[in-house]
């Protein structure tokens, strides 16, 4: 099992330009804080769509490192993403994932998005990851 801070030392030198934060992740799940600023802003004053798929991508590689270890080759290989309501300009997103299977060589899980702590998720996300050969990490 990796713990929170070798999970967040990889993460920042791995992916220093990374502007989600760990919040928890084991037991095949994990939860990701996306702080959202002007920059994530888009017409309409709404946070854009790019932010959303980052953080559901983010939550599924955690989510997945947590169950196989620290493997920076572990890649997206499919994300497909249901927009369901407007996020709130002024809040966070938050990222909660759920894998629903780990195999040798591919993962699957979804992930819901919340605006803040509003209960209704903005976003449904459902991917698929790729994990290399051992050894190849």
């Amino acid at each position: 099992m990796v713990s929170k801070e070798e999970m967040n030392r990889f993460l920042s030198a791995e992916y220093p330009q990374n502007k989600c934060l760990v919040e928890a992740f084991g037991d095949r799940s994990a939860t990701i804080r996306h702080k959202v600023g002007f920059d994530e802003l888009r017409p309409g004053g709404t946070v854009s769509g790019p932010v959303l798929m980052t953080v559901a991508d983010f939550a599924l590689y955690v989510a997945i490192l947590s169950e196989i270890g620290l493997v920076p080759l572990a890649v997206t290989t499919s994300l497909t993403i249901n927009f369901l309501r407007k996020p709130s300009s002024d809040k966070d997103i938050i990222g909660v994932c759920r894998l629903l299977k780990v195999g040798k060589s591919l993962a699957f899980g979804e992930v819901a998005l919340y605006s803040g702590d509003n209960p209704e998720p903005v976003a449904h996300v459902v991917g698929t990851y790729a994990i290399p050969p051992s050894g190849q990490g």
